[in-house]
């Protein structure tokens, strides 16, 4: 007992060591700073999916009352007012990307519709704006048609559908992508800021030398990588709790479903796995330029496929298998289960015990390797 007592105070004055260092290097703490802050509020509301003002022009060759009502059929919000330019000048402002949208309309549109005749109107995309250009050309066709229907019956009456498909929306009903972009930014900043952290921490220590100085000290590899472990980790935690209650809560009013005691506990558990994941890759590092290369050739496959930016069963069937062994795949499915649909316990608890997993082999290897690097100090 006396012995377990002595590990843990060790384990207790090495986390506060770490801590304090942590608290004199600024450019972590603006790091951390900004990783909870701007980096989840801009990705909330920067890249929205939906339209928002999308820039447009029409050419109005036929100057009539059907060309004239489907000039008006474009409108804020999801477009700007459109802009009357001429047949000419439709090439020069795509080039320069003053529009992602340019409506031509021929002339003669009223007479042929009315004729019975099936004109043609053209709609130049700028596809380089992707969402936009998706989204905005599909909308802009059935606006179009939508325009030149009413017209043509002379009234804005719509036939009855043999069969009636009846739409709820479940977890989102706006369809807002500040509650996803914001909630699943913060699920990928914490993996991100764990693996950073911990490998900082310890490649701090081999550049100032003090890593000689544990060695001399009645201490060992497993106290000092547990102390790395829950002082990075309590960080994260803290940091957690603050950005979730004060951007995506607070400031973006994103509505939280589930138990956040619950989600707290998967975010302690991923994070076993992560800091592991964070020292395992400072003790193949020598510096941190190397560190830092290391961290975007393994963040970006962790994050990509990990199913927070695609459905993994959109993904191959090999690549599923390989990411069922990463543990941002589990705290993903775990995060969007507890915030987004309110799961309780008996739904998440499969990837409580996958982390838990995942955590222990990772903890076991980052150790190995750790003896092995302070071995090779010594």
């Amino acid at each position: 007992m006396r012995r377990l007592l002595h590990h843990l105070t060790n384990i207790r004055l090495l986390g506060v060591k770490e801590l304090w260092s942590l608290w004199r290097d600024p450019m972590m703490l603006i790091l951390i700073v900004y990783t909870f802050t701007v980096a989840i509020y801009t990705a909330g509301t920067a890249m929205p999916e939906t339209l928002h003002h999308t820039p447009m022009a029409i050419v109005d060759e036929d100057d009539s009352a059907l060309s004239a009502r489907i000039f008006s059929a474009f409108y804020p919000p999801a477009f700007n007012a459109p802009v009357r330019i001429t047949n000419a000048q439709v090439d020069p402002a795509l080039d320069a990307g003053h529009y992602t949208l340019v409506l031509v309309i021929p002339p003669n549109l009223q007479r042929d519709v009315l004729a019975g005749r099936s004109p043609t109107v053209q709609l130049n995309v700028d596809a380089t704006r992707m969402s936009q250009a998706f989204a905005g050309s599909g909308l802009a066709q059935q606006i179009v048609a939508g325009e030149v229907g009413e017209f043509v019956q002379r009234n804005r009456g719509t036939q009855a559908p043999p069969v009636e498909l009846v739409t709820r929306m479940r977890f989102n009903p706006t369809l807002s992508n500040v509650w996803f972009g914001s909630l699943m930014e913060l699920v990928s900043q914490v993996t991100m800021l764990s693996i950073i952290l911990t490998g900082a921490a310890l490649i701090r220590e081999r550049e100032h030398g003090t890593v000689e100085h544990l060695l001399v000290m009645p201490v060992t590899p497993t106290e000092i990588m547990l102390a790395k472990v829950w002082a990075m980790g309590l960080v994260v935690v803290v940091a957690t709790l603050l950005s979730l209650h004060g951007v995506v809560l607070g400031l973006l009013r994103v509505p939280v479903e589930g138990s956040l005691w619950l989600f707290f506990v998967g975010v302690v558990l991923h994070l076993f796995a992560t800091t592991s994941l964070g020292i395992f890759m400072a003790t193949l590092a020598r510096n941190m330029p190397q560190f830092g290369l290391l961290v975007m050739l393994v963040m970006l496959p962790l994050q990509m496929l990990s199913g927070g930016m695609t459905p993994r069963e959109s993904m191959p069937e090999w690549v599923q298998a390989v990411m069922s062994l990463a543990p941002t795949t589990h705290f993903t499915e775990l995060g969007q289960a507890i915030l987004f649909r309110g799961a309780g316990l008996a739904v998440v608890w499969p990837s409580f015990v996958a982390l838990l997993l995942i955590g222990a082999v990772m903890f076991a290897l980052s150790l190995r390797r750790f003896r092995q690097a302070i071995a090779q100090m010594g």
